[in-house]
């Protein structure tokens, strides 16, 4: 089974490209490392359903507004349907709904969004401090931490409106002429949301199927001893019966590509190989800050740490929830894991 992609090229910024039928894909930008996202629009007749909207930005709202009077003819955008809850997915979502879109989402993504939107802080709270410390962070940057603003949802997602349609496991949904399967997934965002259609071979992955790249499986201070790469793993394995080679995925970042088959097996290997790296890694007591090197495969700069460090506690809990690894509080309020042999 290959994996390959039918598209050369993403869409310029203000143009959509036809993936199928009714449904275009377009791209927002963003101001990181990953440098887009994409959303697409789904043609229903008398408006269109949009699939995520980008950080809410003047600069996302501009290029909305020309895309609105461009691609998508004036039309209204009468439902946003949000994968799951991270900021450049969710960012727009009460400005679209402002305008007159139905909200439809998860629950638990719903709750997320709107409970950390509304959960803005000045400086970093002690139990934020307390959990970058109990993950071995660099003293540098935690003393810099200490006192900075720290990122904000509401930095970057407009206000959560008070309600929403709730998107169920196992429901199904009309929009673009089809019928779609609702799937959720876990590990990168809990309940996440992909669509399966029953009429053709398009299947809305959002950041669940990516194209080449795997998202961020990272534990934060409200749920610090998570296990996310379990649930990601358990995720790939349960979409493994609904996946064919020929699905068209439409993923939130990178290109549409089918071959899902191979691409689940490939996601699923890569954490239990990035999991063996680390168990080796693990011969001498380590925190999370000193396991960089063997799950990533690049250079870990300043605006990629906190990603990275999330990311490393997440691999690491897994081994300790799985009995590969003990875990022992130091003297500097820092967990230390050791592989079990």
């Amino acid at each position: 089974m290959t994996i390959r992609t039918p598209f050369a090229d993403p869409p310029a910024p203000g143009c959509a490209v036809t993936v199928a039928p009714g449904v275009l894909w377009m791209r927002m930008a963003l101001p990181m490392a990953l440098d887009h996202v994409n959303v697409y629009a789904l043609d229903d007749g008398c408006g269109w359903t949009l699939i995520d909207t980008g950080f809410d930005t003047p600069a996302t709202r501009a290029a909305w507004q020309t895309l609105l009077a461009g691609p998508l003819a004036g039309r209204p955008v009468t439902r946003l349907i949000v994968t799951h809850h991270h900021p450049d997915h969710v960012g727009l979502a009460g400005w679209f709904v402002a305008q007159g879109a139905a909200l439809w989402m998860s629950r638990t993504a719903w709750l997320m969004a709107r409970m950390l939107t509304l959960d803005v802080q000045a400086t970093a709270t002690p139990a934020q401090i307390a959990f970058w410390q109990r993950a071995g962070m660099d003293a540098a940057i935690l003393d810099q931490r200490r006192t900075a603003r720290p990122f904000n949802f509401a930095d970057c997602v407009h206000p959560m409106p008070l309600g929403f349609n709730r998107l169920c496991e196992g429901d199904t949904i009309r929009m673009g002429g089809r019928t779609w399967d609702i799937r959720m997934g876990d590990g990168h965002a809990p309940e996440h949301a992909t669509f399966w259609s029953r009429d053709d071979d398009l299947v809305i992955g959002g950041d669940q199927l990516l194209l080449s790249i795997s998202p961020n499986l990272g534990v934060y201070p409200t749920e610090p001893d998570a296990d996310p790469v379990g649930d990601w793993i358990a995720s790939c394995t349960r979409f493994q019966s609904h996946a064919r080679a020929d699905q068209l995925i439409l993923g939130g970042h990178k290109l549409p590509y089918t071959g899902l088959p191979q691409r689940l097996i490939q996601m699923i290997d890569n954490h239990h190989a990035a999991l063996d790296r680390l168990a080796l890694h693990l011969d001498v007591p380590r925190a999370a800050g000193d396991c960089f090197a063997p799950l990533f495969k690049r250079p870990i700069g300043a605006d990629t740490y906190g990603l990275a460090l999330v990311e490393a506690v997440a691999h690491l809990n897994h081994l300790h929830r799985t009995g590969r690894a003990t875990r022992t509080l130091g003297p500097d309020n820092a967990w230390t894991f050791q592989a079990i042999r």
